[in-house]
């Protein structure tokens, strides 16, 4: 066919065959270029240099860079354009970095390169951020006299921009003696680019100004600049602007801009309705504008909209395109619907390591860990190799589900596949090893990291936080302002959960200011973060002060709070604010109703309890989870109500599990329940032998009853089992330093006079009417040693340093890892009075707040 069209033209044959060649780089015909390739390979003109530059082209424009560069290699001469169409090629191609060496081998040919050759190789250093090279095509340019150029000049405007440089860009654009709408494009675009909104918009005024009309390249520009600055009502305001004032339709492109900074600030309903505006106007969507509304649909969980989304790209043909495919696939997961997701992931025509990368990512995220890493393993099989993306969300699968094993093969494969020094997989590595429980192998991994980032350090933070390790949390934020590394948001909330654990409160202070400065006040989860902080540090009034003064609020923030109501024994406060959440429209979740619960627990406040239990499922479409079942197990065991919380264990959908019977165990050694205490034991044991909480707490309720034969078995099958008790550890802030304290210390440096205090209170608190409870001392000894023992209990040991080292009248805060024996409930309550002070105990289990002889939690916890 190809043949009979080059026979039947009536031009030359070389004005044929540059006709043929043009039609295929039109159309990226490849398969007929390569028909007139062998045609023209087998005349007389395989040597012209016009139809050689003609074939380099389109190659290139038909992806092909190999054909490309083999038709250029053969060419017995060259010229400029010959230079010009393969540099093209690869900068096209996404091959930078060959564009720019290809062009340093013609500088060295002796050619002289044309003002087109230098745009090309401009794009190709905006695109690898190669700053250097691009400064010295600058001075390469002015040599030429292509300075003046307007063209030249908004593409080294770009380049400048895109590398970073907007300053320089700025200069550069105000000295062009030529500007054009391609030039303001290019500044306006290089703003947008480096996140500065402000200075788009406002260079876009001064373009008005000047009498340049925009087109819908420059509202495209605009519109990404006031999506990438949250700047959405401005960018809407230039989006209907353009027709009403400047008699600019919108295109495809600029809906789909305008779209993107809705889905990009949160505004998921905003950027749907859009679209619904877009078609009405018979706008016809492209990819990018399904892509970006698939996003949206899966930020809110919008599945109904996202099917009727579904359906629109078949219908308007774009269910084989792969990115949109891979869209499709990320948005059913995230709402939930794996089994839609991966029916869809294999019937994709064509899948790429984005596809497998997404569908992993979905069986991750809804705590499919297994079958994310069975998917992995698939996708070795089938031969695609993974990239970073696939190793991060597989080492979050891992992570989630405490895998070990399978992370280290993963670390394996990551340095096999030479992704080992990625930031961004550093850091999942640090969080995996931290998440599985090995935080010296993630600090190690952290230690030895190329480069390290926010993130990293982030990751590590976290981790500390998470294994109880607050203290070593807040050295190493210290050491990463000190290393200037600027914390962010995830940071922030990182370091607030680690001065939480601690009760750190003065530390947690002054990160409430580091906070301010940096202008995070108002971000919601700092916020959230912010009033967990205060809550748990017993602050109750100044986290309700904080919440009370947010700009925005969440489920998140109003949980945050009522949990601190709960730790502090404030079971009317938690309720009434659970009511007014209600009221104002906020759908509790999950984690809201297990904290209310726990506030109704530790209140004694059986009959509401039970209505919010009853309630989440009928009012609120929320399946209760084990969290909640412990709850209602602890509310009504912890009330005496033994009778109604077997039956509720019986009834339970679920299979009790080792917490369940431990939560009745623990409220039968609070009423010295022996024969329910022995039932739940034996469950606990059952399902958890290695657990040494139950062998204590049975252990007291024998001591409480005078059982000493049932005391000494029970001591015996403990060490028989080989398990040991977990030591009691305060902790103390004194001056913003954390100070630790386990039971029996005596290795801080002020050890002597932490006793000294000690004794000299025991005198006190003996004049006060304290008599020791030794049931809480399980060990075979005297009764003088097991008050001695008593004596040193570690938030025992903590009171007394704090005491030592604050000036009278000062509040003392401690943090404890257990919850506070009955022996130092009842000598906190006396010292409190003795000292006129302030004592908080933040143990296990919540807040106790000591003054003048009684405590916050009536007695109750």
């Amino acid at each position: 066919m190809v043949e009979l069209m080059v026979q039947q033209t009536t031009t030359t044959p070389i004005g044929a065959y540059l006709c043929l060649l043009k039609g295929c780089s039109k159309r990226t015909a490849l398969a007929e270029g390569k028909q007139v390739h062998a045609l023209i390979a087998q005349s007389i003109l395989d040597s012209n240099i016009f139809l050689a530059n003609t074939l380099v082209h389109m190659y290139s424009k038909c992806g092909s860079v190999l054909d490309a560069h083999k038709v250029f290699s053969n060419m017995p001469q060259r010229n400029v354009y010959s230079w010009t169409a393969i540099i093209s090629a690869y900068a096209d191609s996404g091959q930078g970095e060959e564009a720019i060496n290809l062009f340093q081998q013609m500088q060295r040919t002796g050619l002289a390169p044309d003002k087109v050759v230098f745009v090309v190789v401009l794009k190709a250093c905006a695109s690898l951020a190669a700053l250097e090279q691009g400064k010295q095509l600058h001075s390469d340019i002015i040599k030429r006299g292509f300075q003046s150029d307007v063209i030249v000049g908004s593409t080294l405007v770009d380049m400048y921009a895109k590398c970073g440089c907007t300053d320089d860009a700025r200069e550069l654009f105000n000295n062009m003696s030529e500007r054009n709408v391609v030039s303001w494009n290019a500044m306006i675009a290089g703003y947008a680019q480096n996140g500065l909104g402000k200075e788009a918009l406002a260079l876009y005024e001064q373009m008005k100004q000047e009498g340049v009309q925009p087109n819908n390249v420059t509202f495209v520009c605009v519109l990404s600049a006031c999506a990438h600055s949250r700047l959405v009502d401005e960018g809407r305001r230039v989006f209907d602007s353009m027709r009403k004032d400047h008699g600019v339709t919108p295109d495809v492109v600029s809906w789909s801009a305008m779209i993107a900074g809705y889905a990009q600030n949160g505004l998921g309903k905003e950027a749907l309705a859009l679209y619904e505006q877009m078609k009405q106007e018979d706008v016809q969507p492209n990819n990018v504008t399904f892509v970006v509304l698939l996003k949206a649909c899966a930020s809110l969980a919008a599945l109904e909209q996202g099917k009727q989304l579904h359906f629109d790209i078949i219908k308007r043909g774009f269910q084989s395109d792969v990115i949109v495919g891979n869209t499709l696939v990320d948005m059913y997961a995230k709402c939930g619907c794996t089994d839609d997701a991966r029916e869809l992931f294999n019937n994709m025509s064509e899948r790429n390591v984005v596809s497998w990368s997404a569908m992993i990512a979905g069986y991750a995220q809804n705590g499919l860990g297994k079958e994310a890493l069975a998917l992995y393993e698939q996708m070795k099989q089938e031969d695609v190799q993974p990239n970073n993306v696939t190793f991060v969300v597989l080492l979050k699968a891992c992570a989630s589900l405490a895998a070990l094993e399978q992370g280290k093969q993963l670390h394996s494969d990551i340095i096999s596949r030479g992704f080992q020094s990625d930031v961004i997989v550093g850091s999942t590595l640090v969080d995996m090893y931290a998440k599985c429980g090995c935080t010296d192998d993630a600090r190690e991994l952290f230690n030895n990291m190329s480069e390290r980032n926010v993130v990293s350090w982030s990751a590590m933070i976290a981790g500390y936080a998470q294994n109880g390790l607050g203290k070593e949390a807040l050295a190493l934020y210290e050491q990463m302002k000190q290393e200037g590394v600027q914390p962010d948001i995830v940071t922030f909330t990182c370091v607030l959960s680690a001065c939480a654990s601690l009760a750190a409160l003065e530390q947690g202070k002054q990160l409430h200011f580091d906070i301010i400065k940096r202008g995070f006040q108002s971000d919601v989860i700092v916020g959230s973060s912010l009033v967990d902080m205060y809550g748990k540090c017993g602050c109750i009034e100044d986290a309700r002060e904080l919440f009370n003064s947010m700009s925005k609020r969440d489920v998140v923030s109003w949980s945050a709070m009522i949990a601190g109501y709960a730790q502090n024994g404030l079971g009317k406060e938690a309720l009434a604010l659970y009511e007014q959440m209600k009221q104002e429209g906020v759908q509790p979740n999950n984690i809201t109703f297990t904290c209310i619960l726990s506030a109704c627990a530790h209140s004694r406040l059986v009959d509401e309890g039970r209505y919010v239990f009853d309630s989440m499922c009928k009012d609120h479409d929320v399946t209760p989870t084990k969290e909640h079942y412990v709850c209602m197990v602890d509310l009504l065991a912890r009330a005496g109500y033994w009778a109604d919380a077997e039956l509720f264990i019986n009834k339970m959908p679920i299979e009790p599990d080792s917490l369940v019977w431990m939560t009745l165990l623990g409220a039968a050694r609070n009423h010295g329940h022996v024969e329910i205490g022995r039932r739940a034991f034996d469950l606990v044991v059952k399902l958890d032998p290695k657990n040494a909480a139950p062998y204590v707490l049975l252990s007291n309720i024998y001591a409480a009853a005078g059982r000493k034969d049932e005391l000494a078995k029970i001591r015996n099958e403990m060490k028989d089992a080989g398990v040991k008790k977990l030591p009691g550890c305060s902790w103390i802030e004194v001056d913003k330093q954390v100070h630790a304290f386990v039971v029996g210390d005596a290795t801080h440096p002020q050890s002597k006079e932490i006793l000294a205090e000690l004794d000299r209170l025991a005198g006190l608190m003996k004049e006060a009417g304290y008599i020791p409870d030794l049931s809480f001392v399980l060990d075979d000894v005297e009764d003088e040693e097991k008050e001695k023992a008593l004596c040193k209990h570690s938030e025992k040991l903590a009171i007394a340093f704090g005491l030592i080292s604050t000036p009278p009248g000062t509040t003392i805060r401690i943090k404890k890892n257990l919850r506070m024996c009955g022996d130092c409930h009842n000598a906190t309550k006396i010292i409190s009075k003795i000292v006129r002070r302030e004592i908080i105990v933040l143990d296990a289990n919540r807040s106790h707040h000591f003054k003048d002889g009684f405590c916050s939690c009536r007695d109750y916890w």
